[in-house]
C-alpha cells in the first residue's frame, strides 16, 4: 500500500468516526446527561495524545531541527500549547462577544485541522500510523463532547449539524493540504515543514490531553477521577511501549 493511499483511507476513517460519534448525543438533544463511559474513553484517548506528543512528535521534531542552533521544535510546541490556552481563556470571558460553546467548537476545529496537516506532511508509515492512532482514539470522544456542548447551548439543529460537519471534515482537509505541501517542496524543506507541524501539533496535543481534559470533565463521583487517571496512564504507557518499535 502506498503512503498516499494509506493517508486517504485514514482520512475517510477519521471522517466516518467523527460522524458516527455524534449520532447518539444528537438523538438526546433535550437530555444529554452524564456519561461515565465517555469520560473514561476520553481519558484513555488523552493518554494516547499525551504519549504521542512526548514520545513521538516532539522528539522527531527535535531530531530534524538538531542542525539549527536554536530550540525551534520546543518553540513551535510552546506556541501550539499557548495559542490553544489563549483561545480557551478567551472563551471564558463573560463579556466576550461569542458563546463559549462556539469558541470551544472553534478550538476543536482548528486542532482537528492541525492534526490532519501533521499526518499529511509526514513521509514515513511509522510516524503517520502513530498520528493516525492518536487522532482516531480521540476523535470519537471529541465529536461526542462537542455535540453535547452544543446541545447544552440550545443551538439549533441546523447550527449543530453545520459545526459538526465542519469539525469532521477538517482533519481530512488537513491531510490533503499536508500531503500536497510535502510533495511540492524539496526533500529538506519538506522535512523541516513536517517537523514544524509535528512540534506545533505536539503542543496542541499536550494542551488537549492536560488542561483541556481537566477543564471539560464533569465527574459525579470522586472514584471516576481515579478511574480516569488509570485509563489515561494506560494510553500513555501504550504509546511509550510503541516508541520501542517505531
Amino acid at each position: 500500500m502506498s503512503l498516499i493511499l494509506y493517508k486517504a483511507i485514514a482520512g475517510i476513517l477519521i471522517f466516518a468516526t467523527s460522524l458516527i460519534a455524534v449520532a447518539y448525543p444528537i438523538q438526546l438533544r433535550a437530555h444529554p446527561g452524564h456519561h461515565p463511559f465517555l469520560e473514561i474513553a476520553d481519558a484513555f484517548a488523552s493518554g494516547v495524545f499525551l504519549g504521542t506528543a512526548l514520545f513521538h512528535l516532539l522528539p522527531d521534531a527535535i531530531k530534524e531541527f538538531a542542525v539549527i542552533q536554536y530550540p525551534l521544535a520546543e518553540l513551535f510546541c510552546a506556541a501550539g500549547f499557548l495559542i490553544f490556552l489563549f483561545l480557551e481563556r478567551l472563551a471564558q470571558l463573560n463579556y466576550f462577544i461569542f458563546k463559549i460553546s462556539y469558541i470551544v467548537a472553534i478550538i476543536l476545529i482548528i486542532h482537528s485541522f492541525i492534526e490532519g496537516v501533521a499526518l499529511g506532511t509526514n513521509t514515513t508509515f511509522a510516524t503517520a500510523f502513530i498520528i493516525f492512532i492518536a487522532i482516531i482514539a480521540h476523535k470519537s470522544s471529541e465529536s461526542f463532547a462537542l455535540a453535547v456542548i452544543l446541545n447544552r447551548s440550545h443551538s439549533s439543529l441546523k447550527h449543530i449539524i453545520l459545526i459538526i460537519g465542519t469539525f469532521s471534515i477538517m482533519t481530512p482537509l488537513g491531510i490533503i493540504l499536508g500531503s500536497i505541501l510535502a510533495n511540492m517542496l524539496y526533500a529538506e524543506t519538506g522535512r523541516y515543514l513536517a517537523a514544524g507541524f509535528n512540534a506545533f501539533a505536539a503542543g496542541t496535543f499536550l494542551y488537549m490531553s492536560t488542561l483541556h481534559h481537566i477543564n471539560h470533565h464533569h465527574r459525579v463521583q470522586d472514584i471516576e477521577s481515579l478511574s480516569e487517571f488509570w485509563f489515561l496512564l494506560t494510553g500513555l504507557t501504550m504509546m511509550a511501549a510503541l516508541a520501542w518499535w517505531v
